[in-house]
């Protein structure tokens, strides 16, 4: 029932708001309320199907939505911090477990975090808290922010253009879609160490 009435409520948000509304509900999806991407963009898909929007402009508005969501939770992070969302977490359905394995994940993989979380569940409502916690430079953010969540964006957007009128679809295998990602980020990363000392091992043997 709650999920019903939450696509309802994206639903009538982007049909009477148009590119605003996609704009204010990325913003929210990049916060820490739970409005899910994964309804937003392929509901947009299919209105650029219908001929109701343009592809390239809902895409622009899903994208400054996603930045100024996550810079909204930047500056949480960056004076509020872990008290905050302690605090005001449980009214958005969010555990501090949740916040933890956020916080892990930023401190384990460092910056391209927020470049890649936007694949991972849970973790890409997050993210950017954490990056307000250790200060991370607000050029790198913006640009780690804006490149992360305008690929996933496009990938739903496109998704709910080809599917049509059956865009709802998406959102019913979003966690098979979530786990492909995951995958794919973790075998990036896995490349991405691996890589590293690779070089450095080279590095060293030609000492």
């Amino acid at each position: 029932m709650i999920v019903e009435k939450l696509v309802e409520f994206i639903v009538a948000g982007i049909s009477f708001g148009g590119y605003i509304g996609i704009t204010i509900l990325m913003a929210l999806e990049s916060m820490i309320a739970p409005v899910p991407s994964e309804v937003v963009m392929p509901f947009a898909g299919y209105l650029v199907l219908q001929g109701r929007f343009d592809f390239w402009l809902a895409l622009l508005a899903s994208s400054m939505g996603s930045i100024f969501g996550s810079l909204l939770s930047y500056y949480i992070g960056f004076y509020g911090g872990r008290p905050f969302i302690l605090k005001f977490g449980k009214y958005f359905l969010l555990e501090e477990e949740h916040l933890e394995f956020t916080e892990k994940w930023f401190k384990k993989q460092g910056d391209k975090t927020i470049l890649v979380s936007r694949f991972v569940p849970v973790v890409r409502h997050l993210i950017s808290i954490p990056a307000g916690i250790a200060r991370m430079p607000m050029r790198k953010f913006i640009i780690y922010t804006f490149v992360g969540a305008t690929a996933w964006n496009w990938i739903l957007l496109y998704a709910g253009f080809r599917l049509g009128s059956h865009w709802d679809k998406i959102h019913e295998f979003s966690k098979e879609l979530d786990i492909v990602f995951i995958i794919a980020v973790v075998s990036f990363l896995v490349y991405f160490v691996w890589k590293h000392h690779k070089r450095r091992n080279e590095k060293g043997k030609n000492k």
